[in-house]
C-alpha cells in the first residue's frame, strides 16, 4: 500500500511540475522535491520541512540560483491550469488583484520598498517613522463561474526600490500625461495578455478587477484581444456626444430589477438585502487627453443600489463597466454575481499569508522571496480547490482530491458523524480532514475554510509518516 500510496500522491505534484520550462532538467526535479518537501511541511519553516540539512542546503540552492525565475517555477503550473480550463465550456473568469508582502530586515535595500507607517514607542510613547520594505504581486486566477478555482493564468512580482509619495509626486507630474507603460498599473495589461495567450479562447475569458482596473487603456486593451473585462469603475467618464457622463445618463434609466442578497452584518449575522438593479449599453469615451490615440467604446454600465439602507452602516453600491452585452434582469444579476467571485483572489492570497506563512520567511533578497512565493502560490491554489471542490461539485469522484492510501487513514483515523453519513464520498473525506484541523462539524456550520483544511491536511501528512513507520517496522 505504502508504494501505491507515493505513486499516487505524486499525481497531482507531477501535473504542476512536467511542463515546467527550467534551463537545466536537474532544475525540474529539484522543484518537484521542494514542492513535494514544502506540501508537507506547509505553513513551516523550510528547514522544518526539508527535515535534514542537505535538503534544506539543496532548497535554499534552489531558491538562490540565478537560473531560476518566478516563470520558470510557475510555467508547469500555468500549463496545468491552461489544461483544466480546456476541460470546461462555457465563461470563465480571470479574476486580477494585487497584494504586498511585507518583511522587517536590515538592509531593506535588498529587497526594495513598499510604503511608510508609524509605530509608537512603548505604552506612550511618541510615534516613530518605519520604512516597510516588501515585495508586490500581481495575479490572475482562473475561476468558473461557481468558484472552483482551476490555477494561476499570469503573475507579475515587482519591488519599489525607492519610495515615493503618490501625494508628493502629482505636485510634480501630471498621472494623465504619464505613458501607461511607465507605470505600475500596466501590469494589468501584461497580464490579461498573457492569461489571454495562455488559455487560447478569448471569447470565453472575463478578465474581472476592481476599482484600480479602471483604466480606459485596459478597455481598448480587451477589445483589441477579442476577450471581455468586467470591473468596478471609480470614474464618471464622457458619454454619449461628449455633453454629459455616465452618471447623467444613468440618472434617466429607470430600475429594471431588484436582487436579494444574503450577507453578514458587522456582527456575523446573516441578513437579506433588496438591491435595484440599472443596466444600459451607451458610448463610452476616452479621457478628453487620449481622445486622439484611443476609439470611443460600446460598453454595458450596470448600477446596483441598496434599496432602504438602515442606520448604523453604508449602504451596498455597486458600479460596474463591462463589453459584455446585457439585455434582461437575469444578465444583469449573472454579471452582479460573477463580480462577487473577485473575493476568491483575496481568499488565494489569505491562504498565502495565512496558511503558507509568506509574510514569515527570513530569506534575505527579493529574487529569492519571490522564488519562494511563487512555490507556494501553487500550494495555496491546492488549497483552495481541496476547499472549494466540496462546495461546487461535491458529487465528483473522491479519487479526484485524495489517494487510496488517505481514504483509508481516513476511514480508520475520523469516525463518520451525523453530518458525513449521509454526505457524498468526497465531501465525506473532505469533512473529515477538515476536522482534522479542528473543524466540528455541526449541523449548524457553514462548510469548512481553509483555515481548517490546511491544519487538516498537515495533519493527515504527519498520520501518513507514522503509519509508514509503523508498517516498515512491524513489516
Amino acid at each position: 500500500m505504502v508504494g501505491n500510496r507515493q505513486a499516487d500522491e505524486r499525481a497531482w505534484f507531477d501535473k504542476e511540475v512536467e511542463a515546467g520550462e527550467f534551463q537545466d532538467a536537474r532544475l525540474r526535479k529539484r522543484f518537484g522535491i521542494v514542492l513535494e518537501r514544502l506540501w508537507s511541511g506547509m505553513g513551516q519553516p523550510i528547514p522544518f520541512a526539508c527535515q535534514d540539512w542537505a535538503s534544506t542546503k539543496a532548497a535554499y540552492r534552489f531558491l538562490s540560483n540565478d537560473r531560476v525565475s518566478e516563470q520558470d517555477i510557475l510555467s508547469g503550473h500555468f500549463q496545468a491550469s491552461a489544461d483544466r480550463f480546456k476541460a470546461t465550456q462555457g465563461a470563465i473568469l480571470v479574476l486580477q488583484d494585487t497584494t504586498t508582502f511585507s518583511y522587517q530586515r536590515e538592509r531593506p535595500e535588498l529587497i526594495g520598498y513598499t510604503g511608510k507607517t508609524s509605530v509608537q514607542r512603548g505604552k506612550h510613547g511618541l510615534l516613530k517613522p518605519l520604512t516597510q520594505c516588501g515585495i508586490l504581486m500581481h495575479s490572475s486566477l482562473v475561476v468558473t463561474p461557481e468558484g472552483l478555482p482551476l490555477g494561476l493564468a499570469a503573475v507579475r512580482f515587482w519591488t519599489r526600490n525607492k519610495f515615493k509619495g503618490t501625494t508628493a509626486l502629482k505636485r510634480h507630474i501630471n498621472p494623465t500625461r504619464v505613458p501607461i507603460e511607465e507605470k505600475e498599473s500596466y501590469r494589468w495589461f501584461e497580464n490579461m495578455r498573457q492569461s489571454t495567450a495562455l488559455l487560447g479562447e478569448p471569447v470565453r475569458c472575463v478578465h474581472v478587477g476592481d476599482r484600480e482596473s479602471d483604466i480606459y487603456e485596459l478597455f481598448c486593451t480587451a477589445h483589441d484581444l477579442c476577450t471581455y473585462f468586467l470591473v468596478r469603475t471609480c470614474v464618471d467618464r464622457l458619454a454619449g456626444d461628449g455633453q454629459h457622463t455616465i452618471a447623467d445618463e444613468m440618472e434617466q434609466v429607470k430600475v429594471k430589477g431588484v436582487h436579494r442578497v444574503k450577507i453578514r452584518d458587522a456582527k456575523g449575522h446573516p441578513m437579506t438585502v433588496t438591491l435595484e438593479v440599472l443596466y444600459q449599453r451607451m458610448t463610452v469615451l476616452p479621457p478628453i487627453g487620449k481622445q486622439n490615440r484611443y476609439p470611443a467604446l460600446q460598453l454595458t454600465v450596470i448600477h446596483a443600489h441598496e434599496r432602504e439602507v438602515p442606520p448604523g452602516r453604508s449602504g451596498i453600491e455597486w458600479k460596474l463597466l463591462t463589453n459584455l452585452s446585457v439585455r434582461s434582469r437575469a444578465e444583469a444579476i449573472e454579471k452582479l454575481d460573477w463580480y462577487a467571485m473577485r473575493w476568491k483572489i483575496e481568499t488565494f492570497h489569505k491562504i498565502l499569508k495565512s496558511g503558507c506563512k509568506a509574510e514569515d520567511s527570513k530569506l534575505r533578497t527579493a529574487d529569492r522571496l519571490a522564488n519562494l512565493i511563487s512555490v507556494f502560490c501553487i500550494l495555496s491554489w491546492r488549497v483552495f480547490w481541496l476547499i472549494m471542490i466540496s462546495r461546487c461539485a461535491p458529487e465528483a469522484p473522491v479519487d479526484a482530491a485524495f489517494t487510496p492510501a488517505e481514504i483509508d487513514l481516513l476511514e480508520r483515523v475520523v469516525s463518520d458523524s451525523p453530518l458525513t453519513t449521509q454526505a457524498p464520498p468526497l465531501l465525506r473525506n473532505l469533512i473529515k480532514v477538515a476536522r482534522l484541523g479542528g473543524y466540528l462539524a455541526r449541523a449548524s456550520d457553514p462548510p469548512p475554510g481553509n483555515t481548517v483544511m490546511w491544519r487538516g491536511m498537515q495533519r493527515l501528512t504527519d498520520i501518513q509518516l507514522g503509519y509508514e513507520l509503523a508498517l516498515n517496522r512491524s513489516g
